[in-house]
């Protein structure tokens, strides 16, 4: 009896590569354009734009929005200090998931499931912003750039994000051959768990600086206008812009022109917030996705 050959009905690798590199193009174009929309947005005539004339070149090549937001002269300090916010924040916040995660992680920890406990409550049930305000307040930190940080020092949920990855990831024997060679607890954790653990310190770094360099609104509740990061001090150049665009609106012509260097001093506020953080990502992508999955919950 002959033997039949199998059919295999299954699509062969290079026709399944090929359709997960267009899956994947396709998802990246809904992911990107809408940015790169705003670059071009950016860099065209306002009303061409709201025409829908500007869809993959800028209409009505201008650097007029970009001139207008740079000759504030507070967009200079604005953005050293959101760097100094944000490069602050960031080490603070890092160091404070690091000391509070790795001791949740030792298993052997007196009182470690209370303590646990203590701050996942924390992560469904809060005062809000005026207990908060009062407390920053009373505290003396108003005006203070600790402000910023203090409040949320520790977030819960990437806390214990960090913690399973010091359990799943970082090998105990590792750590018992340290001590037992003669390093102290502070020894061993420089030594040995921050080295094995830079991809979720990666990870967490980049959620710090992205949360930090974006805030505008703590700043502007605690700081009184002292010390403006760049995304409040954006604002403030729209928000006079719309202010100049209501006084103008009976002179005749005036409303018409400041109405559409409003509409273009958006979409560049939005490119000259977003532009340092897109340079920065791509140095710590490699380790983003590496890290999040390790540090996931396993079951």
């Amino acid at each position: 009896m002959a033997r039949q050959k199998s059919v295999s009905t299954g699509m062969s690798d290079k026709t399944s590569d090929v359709i997960l590199v267009a899956i994947c193009a396709v998802i990246l174009l809904i992911v990107a354009y809408p940015l790169y929309y705003v670059l071009i947005a950016s860099f065209s005539d306002p009303y061409d734009v709201y025409a829908g004339k500007t869809f993959l070149l800028p209409s009505g090549f201008t650097f007029d929005g970009y001139k207008a937001v740079f000759a504030d002269p507070k967009i200079v300090s604005g953005f050293l200090n959101s760097v100094k916010y944000t490069v602050i924040g960031t080490c603070f916040s890092v160091i404070m998931l690091y000391i509070t995660a790795y001791p949740l992680a030792d298993k052997n920890l007196p009182g470690r499931k209370w303590i646990s406990l203590f701050f996942v409550f924390t992560m469904y049930f809060g005062g809000g912003l005026i207990p908060t305000y009062f407390v920053v307040k009373q505290t003396g930190l108003m005006g203070s750039m600790w402000s910023l940080f203090l409040p949320g020092g520790v977030g819960v949920g990437n806390m214990i994000v960090v913690r399973n990855y010091f359990q799943n990831s970082v090998p105990h024997d590792l750590i018992e051959a340290s001590e037992i060679d003669g390093c102290s607890k502070f020894r061993t954790f420089l030594s040995v768990v921050i080295p094995l653990s830079m991809p979720i310190l990666a990870v967490q770094a980049v959620f710090a600086m992205v949360a930090y360099w974006n805030d505008w609104f703590t700043a502007m509740i605690y700081l009184g206008g002292k010390g403006e990061p760049l995304p409040l001090v954006l604002r403030g150049i729209l928000m006079k812009s719309s202010a100049a665009q209501e006084q103008a609106a009976m002179v005749s012509g005036g409303f018409a022109e400041l109405n559409k260097m409003t509409e273009m001093i958006k979409f560049c506020a939005m490119i000259v917030a977003a532009v340092p953080m897109l340079i920065a990502y791509p140095y710590v992508q490699k380790y983003f996705e590496k890290g999040f999955m390790a540090g996931a919950v396993k079951g």
